[in-house]
């Protein structure tokens, strides 16, 4: 089992958050939730949903048949 040295307290320069603007401290688990509120949602339906699913079904025929090349930036593409 490892040994963990926790400190019971946490300093940090005022002038740094003042630089800053301020801060937060949130919890890994309130942080997730927010994260998740902040990504949005869709759910299509119908003739949008079939186009889309469409559209990922060729890309991953496209992907596994080689057709794919890697792009280090958008300049790269034809």
């Amino acid at each position: 089992m490892a040994i963990q040295n926790v400190k019971k307290s946490i300093n940090i320069p005022i002038d740094t958050v003042q630089k800053i603007g301020g801060m937060v401290i949130l919890s890994l688990r309130e942080y997730k939730k927010l994260c998740e509120k902040v990504t949005p949602m869709y759910q299509l339906k119908g003739k949008e949903a079939s186009e889309v699913d469409n559209l990922v079904r060729d890309g991953q025929r496209e992907y596994k048949a080689g057709k794919c090349k890697t792009i280090k930036s958008l300049a790269d593409l034809d």
